[in-house]
């Protein structure tokens, strides 16, 4: 393998930044990245994502996929973003990289898309989704509003029925409820890859930072002084996946199991 292909290597950043108008933390995508491309091909044998392709919400500008596409043979994914630009960056990314033929984005409703598809669809689907938690979406990025909770897109996303959904779970944006919400529809954690993160120019957001405060001292998640957890976590619903890590998730995101 290239070790450019190690979805770890991203452009180094410190931070979080606007980067022409779109969010960039080098450190989170790169945390994403690897927790993807390691849990699909940890559970290659349970994720059938080699014959079907694994769906994605949210491409953004697809750079961390596009890189876990490029360093893992076989795997095709089929993006979907609601904003047009982030479509049009995501293809160039996408291009510049080589890996056309097997990462698509279109730009529209990724609910819309999974209800469309109906059986026809992947049963596997990986997501970063939007997760800053807030009074309203009245922020120094509003796309990155996740709700008064931060887990709203979390909570659809297992609701729309996928059996295998990969994504990324914040230690401030209520991941109990989520996790509960997942365990009453069958998923059980599979395995998940957790990383300690500083907040960033959207957390530490006077508004943003005293709702998670709030929320925090409710039990509704954790987050330290100027720092949270970030967990990449696999949640399925296969029968040959037996053994359920949802409480060492939950501890690894400093919450009690």
């Amino acid at each position: 393998m290239d070790p450019r292909d190690t979805a770890v290597l991203l452009p180094p950043r410190s931070g979080d930044h606007v980067v022409d108008g779109f969010f960039d933390c080098a450190e989170e995508s790169a945390h994403y990245a690897f927790g993807v491309q390691l849990l699909l091909t940890q559970y290659a044998s349970v994720l059938p994502w080699e014959t079907e392709g694994v769906a994605e919400l949210g491409s953004g500008d697809a750079r961390a996929i596009a890189h876990v596409v490029r360093a893992v043979p076989g795997l095709r994914v089929h993006g979907t973003d609601i904003s047009a630009t982030s479509v049009e960056r995501a293809r160039r990314t996408i291009a510049g990289l080589g890996v056309g033929d097997r990462y698509t984005v279109e730009h529209g409703d990724f609910f819309a898309w999974a209800a469309g598809a109906g059986a026809d669809r992947t049963r596997t689907v990986i997501a970063n989704p939007p997760y800053i938690p807030a009074p309203d979406g009245d922020l120094l990025m509003p796309e990155l509003w996740g709700g008064w909770y931060g887990n709203d897109l979390a909570l659809r996303l297992v609701r729309a029925g996928f059996d295998h959904v990969l994504m990324a779970l914040p230690s401030y944006s209520d991941p109990a409820a989520t996790l509960a919400c997942a365990g009453a529809l069958g998923y059980r954690t599979a395995n998940f890859l957790a990383m300690g993160l500083e907040f960033g120019a959207y957390s530490r957001e006077p508004k943003v930072r005293e709702h998670i405060a709030r929320l925090t001292a409710e039990g509704r998640g954790w987050a330290g002084e100027d720092e949270y957890v970030v967990a990449v976590a696999l949640l399925t619903r296969s029968p040959q996946i037996t053994r359920d890590r949802t409480v060492q998730l939950l501890r690894a995101l400093q919450l009690a199991g």
